[in-house]
């Protein structure tokens, strides 16, 4: 392309009648900012100036005074002026960047105060980090704002929910039909692949066919309890997203009447929040986000409510910075994992990329046959149906 070959495409993103090297202008004027040190020598106006306004008052850094410190960001302290904000942004960027342009303004400007202004939750994109900063704000929250809060999280919660729920259960009904494999089936409950597998030997080549002297089977389908499930919890202030997906899973496995969950958040105490597991809202709104962390102590308590050792899975969900006592809790998942319990540890349930973690904890788990990772929602039913047929946890590759 000449620099003379008008660019229709850029040319459509702006006011569509750009010429290519003024759209590249327009674009880095809007990357550099509006100061005068920008180079550009282009002007913005109408919808352009309207965006680049929203983006001065997040990331603009102003005048710098003399002594090198930089002015801070222009959304002011008020209550509406930063609700109008949050209505421009809505206007002019995709859910996506709104909610990534609402984090930085609650870390970068400190706005984390103003959303116990019921106004301006209204005003907000719901996402799962907000989530998890509004449950760290919930005791100094106003009565008038909780019932906007909790409508919030409410939402984000359905959301996933509907996204997670109908996977999660199909593989886990799976995973809890071969778990109880018999060897004497029922005709309609006979696993036919396996059974071939495992009478191959007894091929007749002049029949073309396999005589199945051992047969196996599923278990039938009861509404009994197959499984326990113990989802041990660290609600420090670094696990929020990890506390949101948590509850959200608990509830969705507390729905399965052949599995009985149990969910426990700790920090430097222990809190059992499983009779609110029918709904996940409670439970988020039950847990205390930030102060220390005791493992040793959850373990302790969640150790003491195993009844059924083998055919129960133990969830660690947790940095691993441990506050208690190292070699005592190495030593309570050791004897979990003698007297036949599954155990996991995971660094993180979220979608926010690797986590920071106690590296040396970490390597004393695997050592222990327990490997912590990280794990995305979408790879939490995997691993839980492996934890629950007894398979190796598929641990990512970039463990």
């Amino acid at each position: 392309m000449t620099p003379d070959t008008p660019d229709t495409t850029d040319a459509a993103v702006g006011t569509g009648t750009a010429e290519p090297a003024q759209e590249r202008l327009r674009r880095w004027r809007l990357v550099l900012g509006g100061e005068a040190a920008d180079g550009t020598g282009c002007a913005l106006s109408g919808r352009d100036a309207a965006m680049d306004g929203t983006l001065a008052a997040l990331y603009g850094k102003g005048d710098r005074a003399q002594s090198g410190r930089e002015r801070s960001a222009g959304l002011g302290a008020s209550a509406p002026s930063v609700a109008r904000w949050l209505g421009d942004i809505r206007t002019y960027f995709p859910s996506s960047v709104v909610q990534v342009m609402q984090r930085d303004a609650i870390d970068r400007l400190g706005l984390a105060s103003l959303l116990l202004e019921p106004e301006m939750l209204e005003a907000v994109e719901a996402d799962v980090h907000l989530v998890g900063t509004l449950l760290s704000l919930n005791k100094a929250m106003p009565e008038t704002t909780k019932e906007t809060a909790r409508a919030v999280v409410r939402k984000v919660v359905e959301d996933l929910e509907k996204r997670l729920a109908t996977r999660t259960r199909a593989t886990l009904t799976g995973a809890l039909d071969r778990s109880a494999r018999i060897s004497r089936p029922r005709h309609h409950d006979i696993d036919w692949n396996r059974t071939i597998a495992a009478n191959l030997k007894h091929y007749l080549p002049e029949y073309r066919t396999v005589v199945p002297e051992r047969l196996i089977g599923y278990g039938r389908a009861s509404q009994s309890v197959k499984k326990e499930v113990v989802l041990c919890i660290d609600q420090s202030g670094s696990m929020a997203a990890s506390v949101v997906y948590a509850s959200v899973f608990g509830a969705v496995l507390a729905s399965m009447r052949s599995i009985d969950t149990r969910l426990v958040v700790f920090d430097t105490a222990v809190v059992d929040l499983t009779d609110q597991l029918d709904d996940p809202v409670d439970v988020l709104f039950g847990t205390q986000l930030g102060g220390g962390t005791d493992i040793n102590r959850a373990l302790a308590y969640c150790q003491s409510q195993i009844t059924r050792p083998a055919e129960t899975v133990v969830v660690l969900i947790s940095d691993l910075y441990e506050g208690g006592i190292r070699n005592e809790m190495l030593k309570r998942v050791a004897a979990m994992k003698a007297s036949g319990v599954q155990f996991v540890a995971l660094l993180a349930l979220s979608d926010e990329g690797a986590p920071a973690y106690d590296r040396e904890h970490a390597a004393a788990l695997a050592a222990l046959g327990a490997p912590a990772f990280a794990c995305t929602p979408d790879l939490f039913p995997e691993v839980m149906a492996a934890a629950i047929e007894k398979r190796p946890i598929p641990v990512p590759d970039t463990v």
